[in-house]
């Protein structure tokens, strides 16, 4: 971030944007949430429906296991449908969709309702009951938001795969959340092809044990294999009686688990992050509201992908408890020419974009022309989520695309997290390519090894000094590994894993991860996910992975690889290996470059040091060498 920047060039919203926001005054918002936190969280939580109310908002005494709205007791599948239902909203679009190749499909809250009931029904008949868990594996498909909902409405916890993973990435989610039932679509479309999704998932399955029920969704249409007894189309068993429009719901209580969401660690094994019914429904609902400013008749687009968390905050759970019409486009956003996006906003008249700086950098390389053949009017609101945002690109966004009128909610949050925790409103004036301010009532601070908070300007560990609804629980198996992992480096307070700066206006401004995890196109990859895919190659005896600075991506994986005794390096072997890796973790994963060494900078206890590829790579100083091995 170059000075110029970090001092503020700012943008202020205008008169109308001001006028007409749900929040218009940050400041005061932000001392009333201060001044009585909890409450400013009971009210909050006062505007969803809860079937018994709560004994206490926080429940902070075996911290860092922190209980929100404790004795309450409720269903987030009935704040997202039934409580809708009820209203005026009944016959309101929930769900506008397009596929890639232009079919499209609308949801009013009432049939969204109904095929969450005849989904939720056939799960039971297949003998899922609260506490169960269901992998969900497929492309961006209203049957995925069904999916999920269904599950909540049960009381199952489900477990999203993103479906750009490959085999062995779904493989380990499935074995190590043991879940029962597995809902795959036979593929996905994207940039014109078949992503095989079912071919992948077989292929899963006959690694990992314990799915007694295969249910397939009909996408693409193309032969699949059908596992007799164990697998089953999801057209076919809608259609069965047991498939009823109606089904009970599982009144659950506030800290019943809802979902795990797997993320990349450090460790090779991912990290499964398991949030609650309550506090969860209480944080997305608040953040969308008043960040996004949501209006009755909104359109309102988040780009992302329901794999992820951004998908299941901000696609599926915030917009439904909002009451808000939410679009969803299952393709990628130059396809099949980089007007798609531009396109689609004009057709449906989107009014809200949240997309990532990756689609947004990727878009600016074709110019401003593809932008300008489009009616695009009717937005009044913007988003960025995934990675920090460079100023060139955010200014494009705001000039290009929102032609100056439309405010940039630059939102910095968390698979962990939950929900928007530095971020913008409507009302607040921007400094391109920071995330502003914490969301009213946070705490945050910066600090240095030692504990101490740092100076402005200069860098550190971000940190969050307060509990917020929701906030992770735990780790799911693990929460040992949960309290030394966020909670051990400066105690009491939650590690985030990011640095950052905070300016002498007190916006805040995220390098970057600390740790070894290499963010490409807003997704995070553990290196040791990468390394033990390379490392599995009958060819590799070591690797090492990195992530370089990429104008489209963010970040590019670089790998070196030691090969093993006898084995040749040559352009073939790479590629093979590039393959390999796209096989095992997933397309998304796949290095841009591999590199085969004769060795690799390790510490003395054999621990690699990246930052000292990293430095060579940039033509950097690589630091302290004093625990490099001779």
């Amino acid at each position: 971030m170059n000075d110029k920047n970090l001092s503020g060039e700012v943008y202020y919203p205008g008169k109308e944007i001001i006028d007409n926001a749900t929040i218009n005054d940050w400041d005061a918002l932000n001392k009333k949430a201060n001044e009585d936190y909890l409450g400013f969280w009971e009210d909050k939580a006062k505007e969803l429906h809860w079937f018994s109310k709560w004994e206490k908002v926080l429940d902070d005494s075996q911290k860092p296991f922190f209980k929100w709205f404790t004795g309450a007791k409720t269903n987030i599948s009935y704040n997202c449908l039934d409580i809708h239902v009820k209203t005026y909203r009944r016959n309101k679009l929930a769900l506008v969709w397009e596929g890639e190749k232009g079919e499209s499909e609308t949801m009013s809250y009432y049939r969204l309702h109904q095929e969450t009931c005849r989904f939720a029904n056939i799960l039971k008949s297949m003998g899922v009951v609260k506490g169960d868990r269901v992998t969900i594996y497929m492309g961006r498909i209203p049957e995925i938001v069904i999916a999920m909902l269904a599950c909540a409405r049960i009381g199952a916890i489900h477990s999203v795969v993103y479906g750009g993973f490959s085999v062995e990435s779904l493989h380990e989610r499935i074995e190590d959340s043991q879940s029962k039932v597995l809902i795959v679509a036979d593929g996905a479309y994207q940039r014109g092809k078949i992503v095989p999704l079912k071919d992948i998932a077989d292929e899963a399955l006959q690694r990992a044990g314990g799915i007694e029920h295969v249910i397939v969704v009909r996408r693409t249409g193309q032969p699949v294999n059908m596992e007799f007894g164990r697998d089953m189309w999801y057209h076919e068993l809608k259609h069965l009686p047991i498939a009823t429009n109606d089904c009970a719901l599982e009144i659950m209580d506030s800290e019943d688990p809802l979902f795990i969401l797997y993320t990349s660690g450090t460790t090779g094994k991912p990290k499964a992050i398991l949030h609650t019914h309550g506090g969860y429904q209480v944080g997305v609902y608040t953040s969308l509201k008043y960040v996004f400013d949501i209006k009755e008749e909104d359109r309102y687009w988040c780009a992302a992908d329901p794999g992820w968390i951004t998908g299941h905050s901000y696609i599926v759970y915030g917009p439904l408890l909002n009451g808000a019409t939410s679009f969803m486009y299952e393709g990628a956003p130059n396809f099949p020419y980089p007007n798609r996006y531009w396109q689609m906003i004009e057709k449906y008249g989107i009014n809200i974009l949240y997309t990532s700086p990756t689609a947004i950098r990727g878009l600016m390389r074709f110019g401003d022309a593809w932008v300008n053949r489009h009616n695009l009017s009717s937005l009044r609101l913007l988003g960025s989520v995934g990675e920090p945002i460079n100023p060139e690109a955010w200014k494009w966004y705001y000039k290009t695309v929102g032609k100056e009128k439309c405010p940039i909610m630059d939102t910095w949050w968390q698979t962990e997290t939950g929900m928007f925790m530095i971020t913008p409103m409507p009302c607040v004036p921007l400094k391109p390519g920071s995330g502003t301010k914490p969301f009213p009532g946070l705490q945050f601070d910066i600090l240095n090894e030692a504990g101490e908070s740092v100076k402005s300007d200069e860098e550190g560990y971000l940190v969050i000094k307060n509990p917020w609804p929701s906030m992770i629980r735990t780790l799911w198996g693990d929460s040992e590994k949960y309290v030394q992992q966020y909670w051990s480096k400066y105690p009491g307070y939650y590690l985030t894993g990011d640095s950052a700066r905070r300016d002498k206006d007190g916006y805040y401004w995220i390098i970057g991860r600390v740790d070894d995890v290499i963010k490409v196109s807003g997704y995070r990859l553990g290196t040791a996910e990468i390394e033990s895919a390379l490392v599995s190659h009958r060819s590799v005896a070591e690797a090492a992975a990195i992530g370089l600075p990429h104008e489209i991506k963010g970040n590019a994986i670089y790998c070196y690889v030691i090969l093993k005794s006898g084995q040749t390096p040559s352009n073939e072997l790479m590629e093979e290996l590039r393959l390999h890796v796209g096989h095992e973790v997933g397309p998304i994963a796949k290095p841009e470059q591999i590199k085969f060494v004769d060795s690799l900078p390790k510490t003395r206890s054999g621990k690699i040091m990246r930052r000292v590829l990293k430095a060579q790579e940039l033509g950097l100083d690589p630091g302290n060498l004093s625990t490099l091995e001779e």
